[in-house]
């Protein structure tokens, strides 16, 4: 068995409460498994966390990288959007 650490923790009362109810279910043998479960979980989304920043920032540089964009301005891409929002209605329409 690996090497434990005995720690105490604080729940507010509804968290203590679904612990137990966890528990008392027969979801888990005890306390400690549930919280060991709740911790692997919370590890897991943040690796998944991590993994979508990096992709992020991995678009980002590609972006930066392919040189300046077509609008000057967000001024003159939101009046693009709505251009082509209009002719796709009028298109729709006909």
């Amino acid at each position: 068995m690996p090497k434990t650490e005995k720690m105490s923790i604080t729940l507010t009362p509804e968290l203590a409460t679904m612990v137990e109810e966890a528990v008392a279910m027969g979801n888990y043998a005890s306390t400690s498994e549930v919280i060991r479960e709740a911790l692997r979980d919370w590890r897991m989304k943040q690796l998944v966390r991590q993994q979508h920043l990096h992709e992020i920032r991995q678009l980002w540089m590609e972006a930066v990288q392919s040189g300046p964009g077509r609008f000057r301005d967000i001024e003159e891409l939101i009046q693009e959007a709505e251009r082509s929002f209009q002719a796709e209605q009028s298109s729709e329409t006909q």
